[in-house]
């Protein structure tokens, strides 16, 4: 096991993706708990990615100390442009975009094919106070376990199906204003059996990044859920290695 935390080592803030919240990373969190390290969770709204950048950012920037932040799917890519925050020491990539400056969540995966996502997904309107209607993208709940949560207890996963936060439309065409990768060292996981993002848009990447290492692990989207232990030890080797 990992040496625990000390004084000086950063707190871990873990970021969720789209269609999930903070309990997506549930098992990575109680094992960092257990093993001592100073760990958050906080909300992401997936209103815009500057939005929810500038939140993470935020928040980040309240912490006493350094910081780790690790980032899933889409929190890969809100990780990119908060993590330029000075105590931010390091990204974790997690199934995640790392986006190019002034790159698109659209335009990433536009270099490569589709995965079962791009034709289960669903639209729908919710109100903006001032202005048109936007959009908000979400996952078939029918579809879900089998394209998001494959892998995962399926009475699990039926309740993440139902619960799952969407992501507003914007989100996917606003370009990346910043790219913390360029000045903070990463370190990355693959999922393999990815079949929400293309693990080909992962791979390209953090290989673009320049990540410090990337582990490939044979796993669905949400392998914070099927392997806690592989996700945590990335993380906590990342810790050390800072160290």
């Amino acid at each position: 096991m990992p040496s625990a935390s000390t004084p000086s080592s950063p707190t871990i803030v873990l970021v969720h993706g789209a269609f999930a919240d903070a309990a997506s990373w549930a098992p990575v969190t109680e094992l960092l708990l257990a093993q001592g390290y100073r760990v958050a969770v906080p909300p992401v709204f997936d209103r815009s990615l500057s939005a929810d950048a500038a939140y993470i950012r935020s928040f980040v920037e309240q912490i006493d100390g350094p910081v780790l932040l690790a980032g899933h799917s889409y929190g890969g890519a809100v990780i990119t442009v908060a993590g330029v925050a000075d105590n931010v020491v390091g990204l974790v990539y997690v199934s995640g975009y790392a986006l190019d400056q002034d790159e698109s969540l659209g335009q990433l995966q536009g270099l490569f094919p589709d995965s079962e996502l791009a034709a289960n997904l669903v639209y729908q309107p919710y109100p903006v106070d001032g202005g048109a209607p936007g959009t908000d993208v979400s996952v078939r709940v029918d579809a879900f376990p089998e394209i998001f949560a494959a892998g995962v207890d399926p009475a699990k996963a039926r309740v993440f199906a139902v619960s799952q936060r969407p992501l507003s439309a914007v989100a996917f065409g606003e370009p990346a204003s910043a790219v913390a990768w360029k000045t903070k060292p990463g370190w990355g996981i693959v999922s393999s059996a990815d079949h929400t993002i293309n693990p080909d848009v992962e791979r390209f990447g953090y290989k673009r990044a320049g990540l410090r290492s990337v582990v490939e692990i044979d796993a669905p989207h949400l392998v914070m859920q099927t392997h806690p232990a592989e996700v945590a030890r990335v993380i906590t080797d990342a810790i050390a290695e800072l160290a």
